[in-house]
């Protein structure tokens, strides 16, 4: 059995994909599954297991020999979980047999609709992400429920999160704040992420360490906190690449972050963590098998009601105490104190 997987979105998409990859797995352990991505995800793939072949959409000519591999391989299954132009012209070039995408896709274009033979009555405001992908694998007999994402971080990975925590002398258990997110409307206010750092060198019981994407409007986020706060702390901002910085999340007492990648290593790793989201409907997107409280609005308290629809909030509103509260009530030895 041939199966092809076209999840072409950013890269904690991909991420909430790998829990239907590892149940095809079990369900066809002799199936040949190819799986393309976007070239934007291309440094989380040595990651991604229970493949058999990795096909990269770079959006250029280099394409070509992506879609001659495509048509040239008679797929019986090809699944879509991105439900676009670009992966409704990959299905149809696949040839499969089954050709499998979310019935939403009739109500954006009739005439893409047409490239489906199977078309599951599932739409993904109504559901976690990750259920959403799974519910895609029924028209081939797999029903399963929801697990955490699953990542196989490689040696040489774990080897530079080891070194980098050497050469920046990080001996005690640490904590890692990740404010950077690909979208600016996600980051939270820079004065209070140095308020957060402020609070929590007093207690001198972690060493805090700061990291961020390299892209220009995240490390001006960064630029931004360092000015503002007053303790020291350790800066890896721009230092890790995408599977180095997995590996740190794997090794953290906790990580604070916006939503973003490091939310779904976390939950891979089951790293506890404190999420701030805003602009997301964490329903779609919160972990569900890991330690995490979820902040979300003007409420001082975690959020533990989720539902499909909700209103987007912008992240002002979560508040510096809020964002402290949570952190305590993880952290090991906070955590402790306030259950005493």
């Amino acid at each position: 059995m041939k199966i092809l997987l076209l999840q072409l979105k950013r890269i904690g998409d991909l991420i909430l994909t790998t829990p239907a990859i590892a149940v095809l797995r079990k369900n066809f352990p002799d199936a040949h599954i190819t799986l393309a991505v976007s070239n934007e995800c291309a440094e989380l793939l040595p990651a991604i297991s229970n493949v058999d072949r990795v096909l990269l959409a770079r959006r250029n000519l280099r394409d070509v020999a992506m879609i001659s591999s495509v048509a040239g391989k008679r797929f019986d299954y090809c699944i879509d979980f991105t439900r676009n132009d670009r992966s409704a012209f990959l299905t149809l070039l696949s040839g499969a047999r089954r050709r499998v995408a979310s019935y939403r896709v009739r109500e954006q274009s009739k005439t893409r609709a047409k490239v489906y033979t199977d078309l599951v009555g599932v739409r993904v405001r109504d559901m976690h992400t990750i259920d959403y992908n799974l519910a895609l694998l029924e028209p081939l007999g797999v029903r399963a429920a929801s697990s955490a994402p699953q990542l196989e971080l490689p040696q040489t990975a774990r080897e530079k999160a080891d070194r980098l925590r050497r050469d920046w002398k990080i001996a005690r258990p640490y904590v890692i704040l990740h404010p950077g997110s690909a979208r600016p409307e996600k980051l939270w206010d820079a004065a209070r992420w140095a308020e957060v750092i402020d609070h929590f060198r007093e207690d001198n019981e972690f060493d805090l360490v700061l990291t961020s994407g390299p892209a220009a409007h995240e490390q001006t986020h960064i630029a931004a906190i360092t000015h503002r706060t007053r303790q020291k702390f350790i800066d890896l901002s721009g230092k890790t690449d995408l599977l180095t910085l997995a590996a740190l999340v794997g090794q953290a007492q906790l990580l604070v972050t916006v939503d973003s990648a490091p939310v779904h290593f976390a939950a891979a790793s089951h790293t506890p963590q404190v999420i701030l989201f805003g602009p997301t409907n964490p329903f779609h997107w919160r972990p569900t098998d890991s330690p995490a409280l979820i902040l979300h609005g003007k409420s001082g308290a975690p959020v533990t009601e989720f539902a499909s629809i909700r209103p987007r909030f912008p992240m002002s509103e979560i508040s510096t105490e809020a964002v402290i509260s949570a952190m305590d009530s993880l952290l090991p030895r906070h955590a402790a104190a306030h259950s005493s």
